[in-house]
């Protein structure tokens, strides 16, 4: 039986300016399950990154509580809230971000490392999983030898690198070309059914999100079904 990965209860998020408060996420609430994939959609500056750094527990809220594997965040300190986000979460971002003067296959074993798994334990998953996104023959090239497809695709096997309960994605293919961006796409939906990870995925891509399980939309700072 599936359970809840992420909870967003009643979070709020504002931000003071010259002219006044400006409310950016006014009400949201949102659970989401093991092996579901959940679509984050809305215009530009409508509050998609700010929620998902919340969720991910990189931003604070002004108001409300997050719950990751059903433990509540929000009484946590900075040094928890670092370790939560090491082993209960993975990160994929437009750009991948990786470590360019690493190999992919060092740019996956890193992550693991962090978490205190030992090289010689860290190595063989990490070869497993870009094995699993296409990449085993290119484990010891640079990012700068790698195509834009494949960059991404390290990123999305370092993201799982630690097993985490929830993936968060913040346009994870609105960098690469129409057909670069279905292939990364359907392979991570594929991951994302394979390990039983819950994901949250914020895109414009009207057309990807319509292959998730469900479609969210964020406007004037209140979340609600598509």
């Amino acid at each position: 039986m599936s359970k809840a990965v992420l909870e967003l209860r009643g979070i709020r998020q504002s931000f003071k300016q010259a002219s006044g408060q400006l409310d950016v996420i006014v009400k949201a609430d949102l659970e989401i399950r093991t092996g579901e994939m959940v679509a984050l959609v809305g215009p530009s500056g409508s509050g998609k990154s700010t929620l998902l750094h919340i969720a991910g527990l990189l931003e604070k809220a002004a108001g409300g509580e997050i719950l990751i594997d059903g433990l509540p965040t929000g009484s946590m300190s900075d040094d928890q809230r670092t370790k939560v986000r090491r082993n209960k979460m993975g990160f994929v971002y437009q750009y991948h971000h990786l470590l360019p003067e690493f190999s992919a296959l060092e740019n996956v074993v890193l992550p693991q490392m962090i978490a205190g798994t030992s090289r010689h334990a860290a190595t063989p998953l990490a070869a497993k999983l870009l094995s699993k996104v296409g990449l085993a023959q290119r484990l010891q090239h640079r990012p700068a030898k790698l195509s834009g497809g494949e960059q991404q695709r390290v990123a999305l096997a370092r993201a799982l690198a630690n097993e985490p309960s929830i993936l968060l994605a913040d346009e994870p293919t609105g960098n690469l070309d129409i057909h670069t961006a279905d292939d990364v796409f359907n392979l991570l939906m594929a991951l994302v059914r394979d390990s039983g990870v819950g994901a949250m995925i914020a895109t414009h891509n009207l057309e990807l999100a319509k292959k998730m399980d469900r479609i969210i939309t964020i406007r004037d700072g209140i979340l609600e079904p598509y």
